[in-house]
């Protein structure tokens, strides 16, 4: 599965798009004379098992309701929330689609562009999946997408090139990780691997920083004023300075994509060219897509992103979230809803495991889940005091976007950690 699903996930949360035909229209599904309806289906699983996946889920929801047909359409990941808010701020949205969460489903809801669910969330999804979960798509009293897949972040990284490089474990303070790199150096391998070109991976080297730096109060709080002025947003942004000043990424990492094709972020850890990626809990179905053999990188591994020094943040504190669908205002609403039910039911949701190498939402699935990566992950999820959305979700679209270029300009010896608060203070502020 590809990202963002950064939850908030990153919030979403995630991460669905294009035009759908109802009758003669291009805009929201209808319900049609002969009592049929048809409903737009968008997701960003455009290869592999992921695609396959929603199609053959697509197929079964179909066949158990014969009345309704779903149009599906597959948005490259990169695309998807630029054709998302141009379609629904034109009229033309999908029925039901990825939702990322944070600021931007609450950019929605106060459009009144999203179909408040909670009264027709079954009495079994309810039951499997926890008030915590739902609760990240929770607005104004009302629920506003259906949770599928829980997406902590960490660090994914090969066994054998740790081994290789003789690391012993893994880090678990920035001092250990630095260390970690330079042996990674020596034995001649890029140390990280990230997709600068896409700006968002990027930035989550300074989302973790931020998350040990800022304090929970700051970090949600900055969620509701958009303001960013607490000193712990620009020491974030020097510890960032810090880590790329040892020069730890890939060569190339500012041209890099991250998650399409082998000479992306996610197919050099594939591929052993690269040790190590910061990534959400997407990532070991993207990576699996991009081996030589299409198959689950035998040798992968995961641990939490490292303590940092001084910060005011629990170092146990997570960037995660939940991926989730919504439907839109104009969507018919039992035939959306009953998708929306369809989809995380136990069997479906053991499917979406095995599909996309994702946590699954449904506890009763969760079972299903072996790799140990995906068990760490998953176990420090649940420890965790504190998980915060991804903060271009969790401070909306046109804040996030700011952020994320300020962070790479960074990284590319074009600007200041100060001028990562000063961006973002100045999106802030055109609203």
């Amino acid at each position: 599965m590809t990202r963002k699903n950064r939850f908030a996930a990153a919030i979403a949360i995630a991460a669905g798009t294009a035009l759908l035909a109802t009758g003669c229209s291009s805009g929201g599904a209808a319900d049609e004379g002969d009592g049929k309806v048809t409903m737009t289906f968008w997701h960003n699983s455009t290869t592999g098992p992921g695609k396959a996946y929603w199609e053959d889920t697509v197929k079964a929801f179909e066949a158990k309701n014969p009345n309704v047909t779903v149009n599906i359409q597959a948005i490259q990941n990169e695309d998807l929330d630029g054709k998302l808010q141009t379609a629904l701020n034109s009229g033309d949205g999908p029925d039901v689609f990825l939702q990322r969460g944070g600021g931007k489903l609450n950019a929605m809801i106060n459009a009144g562009q999203l179909l408040d669910i909670k009264d027709s969330i079954s009495a079994d999804a309810k039951k499997s999946i926890s008030a915590g979960t739902f609760s990240g798509y929770d607005a104004k009293d009302g629920t506003y997408a259906m949770p599928v897949a829980v997406l902590p972040e960490g660090i994914w990284y090969s066994q054998d090139l740790f081994d290789e490089a003789g690391i012993e474990g893994t880090p678990t303070t920035m001092d250990e990780l630095n260390e970690d790199i330079a042996k990674l150096k020596e034995s001649g391998v890029d140390p990280v691997a990230v997709g600068a070109k896409d700006a968002w991976p990027a930035a989550h080297w300074y989302y973790n920083f931020a998350l040990r730096a800022c304090s929970e109060k700051t970090l949600t709080g900055a969620a509701e004023s958009l303001e960013f002025d607490d000193k712990c947003w620009t020491e974030a942004g020097k510890q960032l300075e810090d880590f790329n000043d040892t020069k730890p990424f890939n060569k190339g990492f500012l041209t890099t994509a991250a998650q399409q094709g082998a000479g992306s972020s996610a197919g050099l850890l594939a591929n052993h060219k690269a040790a190590m990626e910061l990534m959400g809990a997407w990532d070991p179905g993207v990576i699996s897509s991009l081996t030589p053999d299409a198959k689950p990188l035998p040798d992968l591994g995961w641990f939490p992103f490292p303590a940092v020094d001084g910060g005011k943040g629990d170092p146990k504190s997570m960037m995660g979230g939940v991926d989730g669908y919504s439907c839109t205002a104009q969507a018919p609403k039992k035939a959306c809803t009953d998708f929306l039910n369809f989809i995380v039911q136990k069997d479906n949701q053991e499917g979406y495991y095995k599909a996309f190498q994702a946590i699954p939402v449904n506890q009763d699935a969760q079972s299903v889940v072996s790799e140990p990566y995906l068990k760490s992950a998953l176990a420090a999820y649940k420890e965790a005091p504190f998980v915060s959305q991804y903060l271009d979700t969790l401070y909306g679209q046109n804040v996030g976007n700011a952020l994320n270029t300020s962070v790479v300009d960074v990284l590319a010896g074009k600007g200041t950690a100060k001028d990562i608060v000063t961006t973002t203070n100045q999106a802030a502020a055109k609203g």
